[in-house]
């Protein structure tokens, strides 16, 4: 048990526990209200994205029909909803973050996520490596470089952290050196399964947000793409678990319902999308590789304690983690 003071003091983590909740009685309230508010606002983006790209989009008569201020506000709500739903997406996941590992941690795996995925996607579209030769169209946001969308690494960063929270179940229950390894194979794996399913209904549905000028085998898109994305999300996967060290978080079920709902509503906005785009095996390929294990990672993480003061430690772990990311949670 850690106990500290900043007057030299001993307080122990109980009594610092109360300490908080005395002084700031609503902030973990406020905080998780937060974080459901925007996770709530992405998942309304991407219902709002589908009826609009699966029911508007091919019925123009509608959109013909509304008055001149109706047009205006679809016209700007087509030009600006991919943006609103990755930003909510980046906002919940960071939220979520802060509040599972603390905010040092979080941002050893923000960092790396964003700064890895932009490094790479700018070489992708200069260069066609490690991705292909493609180019990003409009209606993601404002380009870095004239190249890539800002919103661009703001989505490898939540898909990425919901996908390795839940591939860590493994890294938690082995103990064989080569335990973190597979976690972050398998965290890359999860992430590389949803565009499986995301990127032939961007490429190919009535409204494309990229191209490809490389055609290859897979719908058009080339399997070099596949590659790029194991090896990026296992880059940033693999900095974030080294900058981690001995502090690496253990989460049980609960927990990680957050971010199994943030990579299962993503999922299904593309799976969503590709059959609505008549676009069928690439769905089968992402619930095989993506869906499936997400689920059964979730559900083979260890049950929340039930026990009273078990629950009490845990929150007690919460709050110090609010104050030191680096105590709470390690393994």
């Amino acid at each position: 048990m850690r106990w500290f003071s900043s007057s030299g003091v001993l307080v122990s983590p109980s009594l610092q526990l109360s300490v908080w909740r005395s002084v700031l009685p609503l902030s973990g309230s406020i905080w998780r209200r937060l974080e459901a508010l925007a996770l709530g606002l992405h998942i309304l983006s991407l219902l709002f994205g589908l009826a609009g790209l699966l029911w508007v989009v091919p019925h123009p008569e509608w959109v013909a029909s509304l008055p001149p201020v109706g047009i205006q506000a679809f016209s700007w709500s087509m030009g600006n909803g991919g943006v609103a739903y990755m930003v909510f997406g980046a906002l919940a996941a960071a939220l979520m973050g802060s509040r599972l590992l603390g905010v040092r941690r979080l941002l050893m795996f923000l960092i790396p996520a964003v700064g890895i995925s932009l490094a790479s996607e700018l070489l992708g579209t200069s260069t066609g490596i490690p991705f292909g030769d493609y180019g990003y169209l409009s209606g993601l946001g404002y380009k870095i470089a004239g190249l890539v969308p800002f919103t661009i690494p703001l989505s490898w960063f939540y898909v990425g952290l919901s996908s390795y929270l839940l591939a860590r179940v493994a890294l938690q229950a082995g103990r064989h050196w080569l335990i973190h390894c597979e976690a972050i194979l398998l965290g890359a794996l999860l992430l590389t399964a949803w565009d499986f399913v995301l990127d032939p209904a961007m490429t190919r549905g009535l409204i494309p947000f990229w191209t490809w000028f490389q055609p290859g085998p897979f719908f058009g898109m080339p399997l070099q793409n596949f590659g790029g994305w194991m090896l990026t999300g296992a880059a940033f996967m693999t900095v974030a678990n080294l900058l981690w060290g001995k502090a690496q978080p253990v989460l049980n079920r609960r927990q990680l319902l957050g971010p199994l709902v943030l990579y299962v509503a993503n999922f299904a906005f593309a799976l969503l999308m590709s059959l609505g785009s008549g676009i069928f095996a690439p769905a089968g390929l992402g619930l095989l590789l993506g869906l499936g294990p997400a689920l059964g990672l979730w559900w083979s993480a260890p049950p929340a304690p039930s026990h009273p003061e078990a629950v009490e430690g845990e929150a007690a772990r919460t709050w110090q983690a609010l104050e030191d990311p680096g105590w709470a949670g390690v393994k």
